[in-house]
């Protein structure tokens, strides 16, 4: 207000200072348009797939352009399947790929989706460079690694020397949600909560060393794992074929704690063949049976194959096996996940119990077995309630109303 004052006194010197200086409220809202932005962050995504376009295969561009005339181009990119299998089909891996170029450019990009496109390749980009890289003659896969090293800087960024920790409840107390407490504590007693470590503090690194390749790889993982939600599902479906390839245990023992019946029963109402008489006739169950039984796994699936080539069995350090344990119990236990992604999940898990088991591994063996009992509860569970639902759903013979005889 006072600046305004002394300007209208002095019609020079307000001139003078109008040019000089520019208006705050105009810059402000410029910045803050949520339009301008909007048209920015549109404008990235399309030069990004506009330049993926024109280094993939001239059969996936014209997909890809239609792609980029999107409203949401960014989010389209991460939603194409055509795209993702166009990607895939054309990585190498080597210092001279251009496809890794552009992964790691795209993700040094500030646009979240555009981050969120390159976080769905990391299975496919793992899966490949550990299997190459375990190979007797591995060849040069510096173009990988420049991409889980762009993963590994962001991360030890944004942690900025912490480490990962989770809180792990006192069972010697009672839960305030159980039973309440029987006395107040006392003001001199003090419970320390115990703390576990899920990831130590990362050190900045300048290139993938044989010593800290599992801690790279890791926390590539863990990436994808904190937006996994935001996955497709055949990012998921890979990466679960994946591990059950790194794994390699189809033994025997992978299906020990397997409980569920392979065929059901109608539980006493009715015939053998699934047909019950309510008085008006026979009427059949609606595939009740059938229901049920897609609750189950499906082990000849192809749900649950690896792809050839790209789920090798590998060393498992626990830096890898813990953010791939993670991911699994995500796509094991995720209520919106679909039926093949949670089967896929399910046969990895159990191979890795196998693996864990012959390799003798406690913390791995704990953890497997822990999301295998998970899942054998959640698949009664719906059978359960898949059942319950039938039965109540189906009609019943009404009976005959009963005649007492009294004697006089």
């Amino acid at each position: 207000m006072e600046l305004h004052r002394n300007n209208s006194s002095s019609p020079s010197s307000s001139n003078s200072s109008s040019i000089a200086t520019p208006n705050p409220h105009k810059t402000l809202s410029s910045s803050a348009d949520p339009m301008h932005s909007w048209w920015e962050s549109v404008s990235k995504a399309r030069s990004r797939i506009h330049a993926l376009a024109a280094i993939l295969p001239s059969s996936s561009a014209h997909s890809l352009s239609a792609l980029a005339d999107s409203d949401r181009p960014a989010l389209s990119l991460l939603s194409s399947h055509d795209a993702y299998q166009a990607l895939s089909s054309s990585l190498s891996g080597s210092h001279s790929d251009p496809l890794c170029h552009w992964l790691y450019d795209t993700f040094l990009s500030s646009d979240p989706h555009l981050r969120l496109v390159v976080l769905s390749f990391i299975p496919l980009l793992s899966a490949l460079y550990l299997s190459r890289i375990h190979s007797p003659d591995p060849p040069s896969l510096a173009g990988f690694e420049a991409v889980l090293l762009a993963l590994y800087a962001s991360e030890t960024k944004s942690r900025n020397g912490k480490p990962l920790l989770v809180t792990i409840p006192d069972l010697s107390h009672p839960s305030i949600y159980h039973s309440p407490l029987r006395k107040p504590p006392s003001p001199n007693s003090t419970t320390t909560p115990s703390v576990g470590v899920i990831s130590p503090p990362l050190e900045p690194q300048i290139a993938v060393k044989s010593t800290k390749r599992a801690c790279i790889v890791g926390v590539a993982l863990h990436c994808f794992y904190s937006q996994i939600s935001q996955m497709p599902s055949w990012s998921k479906l890979e990466f679960c074929r994946f591990a059950a390839g790194w794994a390699g245990q189809d033994c025997p023992c992978r299906t020990e704690f397997d409980r569920l019946n392979t065929s059901t029963s109608n539980d006493g109402n009715g015939s053998g063949d699934g047909e019950i008489d309510n008085g008006n006739g026979n009427v059949e169950i609606e595939e009740v049976a059938e229901e049920m039984g897609n609750l189950q796994i499906r082990k000849d699936s192809s749900a649950c194959e690896s792809p050839k080539g790209k789920g090798d069995r590998i060393p498992l350090p626990w830096e890898i096996l813990q953010p791939t344990l993670r991911i699994l119990g995500h796509c094991l236990l995720g209520p919106l996940n679909s039926t093949d992604v949670k089967d896929a999940a399910a046969y990895a898990v159990r191979c890795l119990y196998a693996r864990a088991s012959h390799d003798l591994v406690p913390q791995a063996i704990l953890a497997t077995r822990s999301l295998i009992q998970l899942d054998i509860r959640t698949r009664e569970a719906a059978m359960a309630a898949a059942s319950a639902t039938a039965n109540a759903n189906t009609p019943t013979k009404l009976k005959k109303p009963e005649i007492l005889l009294v004697s006089k």
